[in-house]
């Protein structure tokens, strides 16, 4: 794809198409990808009999397959492992998109329509990726090196966080997370991967499918977005010389050249009528952020707790319980809980050892054939809507299912000495690519007065968080008001109470889940309603009184 509408006049009113998110599918769950695997192997094979006709096209063609054989054996050892770095469920989403249109591009003739024709019954049989699942791929990086300040360079190594993971990166990977994050408006990491790409390209340019030119394009105006006109008008004069006939090229060049004299005559920055020095261009094209789901401020300090940047103050981790207990249940006397505080205003338990392996298989198995891209409530029409904030696939699982889920289910009112009577049902969830969810409430706030209405069960008055999964880096549920990160290991729930016991939210409960760097996110939860909890959990009239004043 190459980019439109170059005349810069018009660029300032020219609406950008961001990608469609709705249907990509393959990309929100780790587990999904892995049925790639067999498409690509299937690929794999079709090349090598297509190679076989033609001879005179052997070593390009042999090249090819053997970048994906040596991937495809890589991934098959160990698929999970292998598709649990997101660099390398990057590149396999890659390689079966562009890297395969490029190949079929080169290989087209008579021959190639059959392979064709039966490429197109496999596509009916087997999971392929579309560009919405490239897309999809491509933001989740770059969301990974947002959130952990990942050095462009060492991620093209395939380092995440110093530890090399995968292969590096080549000229072409790099050009398109570039290109995917010019589409997304991103002009800042647009700048950083291209910048990659025309470091790799000095290495790669007999290899590589991509032109310096098409680099060149791209990064010029993006550091034009960026305010710097300067070096965008140094880079077209380059990508000239690489192309003189390039379209667009010439009126940009002059274009640039008509600001920079502009700049000249005005000291380099304009001055509006009260003194205020203008926005400029960078900060005006700085992606946007959902506002509605949280502040820059909040953001930073989410971004924070998800690389280990701020920990639990001295002074309140001190004050950190753990006990066994039994609660008065006469199973919990025989085999007590092991409960830790991991904050104790609002009070966060963590109850370690409580779901077991062959419980979190026989979870895994009965939910993996249901998941479906995880949705958030509208809070305004109540309805359920997808959201590129939060990247996972969930299934949904009713005691009806399996023995199992009633014994996990039990296991939740043990620990909550809650009912779970009006309980929903055990929501299992998968992470995908860098999969995340933002911070958030599990329960309704006033304004949201369609929430949980269909269920006739109140609000959410606790939850209770499964965690189905080590991760090896990254993915832990922080709390931003409390300073909290929890890390995910595997048999281990947290429980919080969402509502204090006047029936109003518990802001301080705000939490997300920070985005998977490395490993594959298993997690399963159990959201306690009101109705029922009456006698269990009777409210507190001073708490009223507090909570209405």
């Amino acid at each position: 794809m190459r980019l439109v509408c170059y005349d810069l006049r018009s660029l300032f009113f020219y609406n950008f198409i961001l990608s469609v998110w709705v249907n990509a599918e393959l990309y929100t769950a780790i587990v999904d990808l892995e049925g790639l695997l067999k498409t690509e192997v299937i690929l794999i094979e079709n090349l090598k009999k297509y190679i076989s006709l033609q001879e005179q096209k052997l070593e390009t063609l042999k090249k090819r397959v053997q970048h994906y054989t040596e991937e495809h054996e890589k991934a098959n050892a160990d698929a999970t492992e292998y598709l649990s770095n997101p660099i390398n469920a990057y590149l396999l989403v890659k390689r079966l998109t562009t890297d395969w249109e490029v190949t079929e591009k080169f290989i087209e003739d008579d021959l190639y329509q059959r392979l064709q024709e039966n490429i197109t019954k496999i596509k009916d049989e087997v999971k392929f990726p579309t560009d919405e699942d490239l897309s999809g791929a491509a933001a989740a990086l770059i969301r990974l090196q947002k959130t952990y300040n990942l050095d462009t360079e060492s991620l093209a190594r395939g380092e995440l966080n110093g530890v090399k993971y995968s292969s590096s990166l080549s000229t072409h990977d790099c050009f398109e997370l570039g290109r995917q994050s010019y589409n997304n408006q991103d002009f800042f990491h647009t700048v950083l991967w291209m910048r990659e790409a025309l470091r790799r390209y000095e290495v790669e340019k007999n290899e590589t499918t991509v032109h310096e030119w098409e680099i060149l394009e791209y990064l010029a105006y993006s550091l034009y977005m960026q305010g710097n006109v300067e070096a965008a008008h140094q880079l077209t004069e380059e990508l000239l010389v690489l192309y003189p006939n390039h379209p667009r090229a010439r009126n940009n060049l002059d274009y640039y050249t008509s600001v920079l004299e502009k700049e000249d005559e005005n000291d380099e920055r304009k001055k509006g009528d009260d003194g205020e020095i203008e926005e400029s261009v960078e900060e005006r094209t700085k992606p946007a952020h959902n506002n509605a789901v949280f502040d820059n401020s909040e953001r930073m300090k989410y971004e924070m707790l998800c690389r280990r940047d701020i920990q639990l103050p001295l002074n309140i981790k001190s004050k950190l319980k753990c006990r066994y207990v039994h609660k008065n249940n006469p199973y919990l006397k025989i085999a007590p809980l092991k409960e830790e505080e991991a904050y104790l205003e609002p009070r966060i338990l963590l109850y370690r050892d409580v779901i077991y392996p062959n419980e979190i298989e026989i979870v895994k198995q009965l939910a993996h054939p249901r998941l479906k891209r995880a949705t958030v409530q509208n809070h305004k029409t109540g309805a359920l809507e997808t959201a590129n904030y939060r990247i996972s696939k969930s299934a949904w699982l009713g005691e009806r299912e399996h023995f199992t889920v009633g014994a996990v289910r039990q296991r939740v009112s043990d620990i909550t000495s809650l009912t779970v009577e009006t309980a929903e049902e055990l929501q299992v969830v998968n992470y995908g690519i860098g999969g995340h969810y933002e911070p958030h409430f599990d329960f309704a706030r006033a304004e949201e007065k369609n929430a949980f209405k269909s269920l006739g069960t109140g609000n959410r008055i606790a939850t209770v968080l499964f965690y189905m999964s080590d991760v090896a880096q990254g993915g832990a549920t922080v709390f931003p008001a409390l300073d909290l990160a929890l890390w995910p290991e595997k048999g281990t729930a947290a429980f919080w109470m969402n509502l204090h016991s006047s029936g109003a939210g518990d802001y301080l409960t705000r939490h997300a889940a920070c985005p998977v760097l490395q490993g594959s996110k298993w997690v399963s939860n159990v959201w306690l309603h009101e109705k029922g909890q009456e006698f269990l959990r009777p409210c507190d009239p001073a708490d009223a009184i507090t909570a209405t004043s």
